[in-house]
């Protein structure tokens, strides 16, 4: 009687044991897959940290995730596999806390996996990203790579380019009449749905995307430009790779999409962003900058670091090329919010200055723009609709034309046009940046410094950040 008693008290024992272990066990309580045009992300949404390990296998090919501490409490079957490389999803239970997933493949793919932080929107979560790989690669299994728990995620660091290193652009086609090349950024994308609006019914990523088709169709109706989607579905792109695609497109300029959201409901207005190296020139610009650069913390972009060959010479050309991108993405910037004024309220009648991440091309015109607040129920309704959709890629063509017709690059349709004067381009204008002097301008458009004063009106040589000066068409004449 005792030891039955006794192997009693020790089964019982071993059974709270056990369901102590199953209770502590992190649960993946849902699984998200997304496709891009180069790669196939998964997230695993779970209830706490985890660590892991991935490894592939040939004969067949397939990826091998071990995550210690976890057990599965959702279905695999759901998935859509539909355009991946993913055939199918299998689980096994190794232990009552050692999960084992199986994703066999019909071609070979390049993992990469990492653990991620709780921010605002999401849990923890645990992301496999399938990069395809190019016909005739070679297939090599890869051994078991493990990954600690996440810790908290830090901003990537900035990317510097020397304008003299940058891929250069696309070349003239015969003739020299080659398109001006807008790249159009939909901001978000994937699993970061952006700002949500009212009930949470519309997503920002989703809206972004119908405006940015809308306005590649615009953009590619005129002729002598072509407009390129730098996100082409719902899918996840890291901030600073945005300005990598669209500069291995060659792009003339960059324009970034987006509809966010405010602390206040009440708050309503399209807004139009070029960058500031100082910061936020208004509070409101300064939490919106700061909510679009979270998304790398939400997609997980890892730290880049700098490879320049030269620093105090990348750094002259950088500073450079940055003040002229930066004076002509004011310019554009203006021409796009004033068109937009006439089709819808605005909530700033000038370009405001914020130190987005999207926007930090130092050889790329680019701007960010804010169609609305999809957090004021009205603006989210109309953001919704196709004719609004429509109205706003209007005008944003219409400002974009304007400028490329007043500062087409050389050796393109549109410069052509211009100097056969089949069009009127009207004056030249430059935007005052900081660092810059009334000699500086006159000296980098070649023109006189009297010319440059009479253009403006200007008694002094005295100027303002921020100020529009029209360049007149005189050759450079003697100082005086």
């Amino acid at each position: 009687m005792r030891m039955r008693a006794l192997l009693g008290a020790v089964g019982l024992m071993l059974a709270t044991v056990g369901a102590d272990v199953m209770a502590a066990a992190t649960e993946i309580r849902s699984v998200r897959l997304w496709r891009a045009p180069d790669n196939t992300r998964l997230v695993f949404d779970l209830s706490g940290p985890v660590q892991h390990s991935v490894f592939t296998l040939a004969a067949p090919n397939r990826i091998v995730i071990d995550v210690n501490g976890a057990q599965l409490s959702t279905k695999l079957d759901q998935l859509s596999l539909n355009n991946t490389p993913i055939t199918g999803v299998r689980a096994a239970q190794r232990s009552p806390t050692d999960l084992r997933l199986v994703l066999d493949l019909s071609a070979v793919v390049t993992p990469k996996s990492f653990t991620l932080a709780p921010n605002q929107q999401y849990g923890h979560r645990l992301v496999v990203d399938l990069f395809d790989q190019e016909a005739g690669a070679p297939s090599t299994p890869q051994a078991p790579q493990v990954t600690q728990a996440p810790a908290v995620a830090t901003a990537p660091v900035p990317v510097v380019t020397a304008p003299g290193t940058a891929p250069a652009k696309l070349p003239p086609v015969p003739g020299g009449k080659r398109d001006i090349v807008v790249a159009i950024d939909a901001g978000h994308g994937g699993e970061d749905p952006g700002a949500l609006g009212p009930g949470r019914k519309i997503f920002e990523k989703n809206v972004t995307l119908a405006i940015a088709k809308e306005l590649q169709r615009q953009i590619n109706a005129e002729k002598g430009f072509r407009g390129e989607l730098v996100r082409t579905g719902d899918y996840f792109i890291p901030l600073r790779k945005r300005t990598e695609i669209a500069r291995k497109k060659g792009a003339d300029l960059f324009v970034s999409i987006h509809a966010d959201a405010a602390p206040r409901a009440a708050a309503f207005g399209a807004s139009v962003y070029a960058l500031s190296e100082r910061g936020a020139t208004s509070e409101t610009a300064r939490w919106l900058a700061d909510a679009e650069n979270q998304s790398d913390l939400i997609g997980g972009a890892g730290n880049v670091s700098l490879d320049d060959k030269d620093r105090m010479l990348a750094g002259v050309l950088l500073d450079l090329s940055m003040t002229a991108s930066l004076s002509s993405s004011l310019n554009v910037g203006q021409k796009v919010l004033s068109n937009m004024g006439h089709i819808t309220p605005l909530h700033k009648r000038r370009v405001e200055q914020a130190g987005f991440m999207v926007l930090k091309s130092p050889d790329i015109p680019s701007i960010l723009v804010e169609t609305g607040f999809i957090s004021n129920p009205n603006e989210a309704q109309k953001l919704s609709t196709l004719g609004h959709q429509q109205a706003l890629a209007r005008s944003i063509t219409s400002g974009v034309r304007q400028f490329f017709q007043q500062n087409p690059p050389p050796g393109t349709y549109i410069a052509m046009l211009r100097d056969s004067g089949k069009i009127a381009a009207g004056p030249r204008e430059h935007v005052v940046t900081s660092g810059e002097s009334l000699a500086l301008i006159a000296q980098r458009y070649q023109v006189s410094l009297s010319a440059l004063r009479s253009a403006n009106s200007l008694r002094s040589d005295t100027i303002k950040v921020g100020q529009t000066l029209s360049i007149p068409a005189t050759a450079l004449a003697a100082q005086p």
